[in-house]
């Protein structure tokens, strides 16, 4: 028991009760008043809280479908995981029940701040509801049990998380448009699902995405020397060899910042015009030594 306290970091705690909050405003400030729907669970409770008596609520619905699946995963995850996405959940729940039930805020017929225009409740909704869901993710947590399950299913059935996520927003915007008999609200969600699906990438992993080149060189001390001069970064050399022809060849691997992409293919192509180079996405670094070569 002190060893699972001791790995809970209070600033976690508290980034997402800033992420239930900023959540639970983008639904039901923007998404819930003009019947748009949000993606996984969130999107599944806005659907049936629609449908059922009106003492069945949103926040009620949160807490029921999000926490057992939380539980449900607490193997796969951990202790550490599930704490954290309950209590962002927890936030979530209890925000929207405030917004919805108890504030001065009519959030019942339009949003207060976009009337009843369905692009913008959409694009809004999804940015800001995107945002609270990056920063549950970027602190440990999460506000959706969907993606849980996700984790826990998807390689068994043979697909990707992030497919597996897709697959069940298709099947709950079907539902929901047969439910209500029309398609309008439905389309709309989905621009909400991808303003906030784009918004957890930027949050999660930042505007200014890492990218990692890797250049299969034979003059890799010029090349080298070139980038490390033009950027002010480590280079990384490995040796390499052609499997075909046999030669012996280096490989140089470097992670700049996207603006330095460019830049790094002219300074390449100036040294080596037979140089190879691959560029890929870089979701996190980290660099715990000294400056340079890593």
């Amino acid at each position: 028991m002190t060893k699972y306290i001791a790995k809970l970091d209070w600033k976690n705690f508290i980034w997402l009760t800033v992420a239930g909050i900023i959540n639970a405003i983008g639904v039901t400030v923007f998404i819930a008043p003009v019947q748009l729907y949000d993606s996984g669970i969130s999107g599944t409770s806005i659907l049936l809280s629609q449908i059922t008596p009106d003492y069945l609520n949103l926040s009620m619905f949160l807490l029921v479908l999000n926490i057992p699946l939380f539980l449900y995963g607490l193997k796969k995850q951990g202790s550490v995981f599930v704490t954290y996405a309950i209590y962002a959940v927890v936030i979530y729940s209890l925000v929207a029940w405030l917004i919805t039930d108890i504030l001065p805020i009519d959030v019942s017929v339009a949003s207060p701040l976009a009337g009843t225009d369905l692009l913008l409740c959409a694009l809004f909704g999804g940015i800001i509801s995107g945002i609270g869901s990056g920063l549950a993710i970027r602190f440990g947590g999460a506000m959706d049990g969907i993606e849980v399950m996700a984790v826990v299913f998807a390689k068994k059935i043979g697909i990707s998380v992030g497919t597996f996520v897709m697959m069940y927003n298709i099947v709950l915007y079907i539902v929901c448009g047969i439910v209500i008999k029309s398609w309008i609200l439905p389309l709309y969600s989905i621009v909400t699902y991808g303003a906030a699906l784009k918004t957890v990438d930027y949050i999660v992993d930042g505007i200014d995405r890492a990218k990692a080149a890797t250049i299969v060189t034979e003059k890799e001390r010029e090349v080298g020397k070139a980038i490390s001069e033009t950027f002010g970064c480590g280079v990384t050399v490995m040796d390499a060899k052609g499997f075909y022809s046999g030669t012996k060849k280096t490989v140089l691997y470097v992670v700049l910042n996207r603006f330095q992409i460019p830049k790094l293919k002219d300074i390449v192509k100036e040294v080596d015009k037979s140089a190879y180079i691959s560029i890929a996405d870089v979701a996190d670094v980290f660099h715990g030594g000294k400056d340079g070569d890593f």
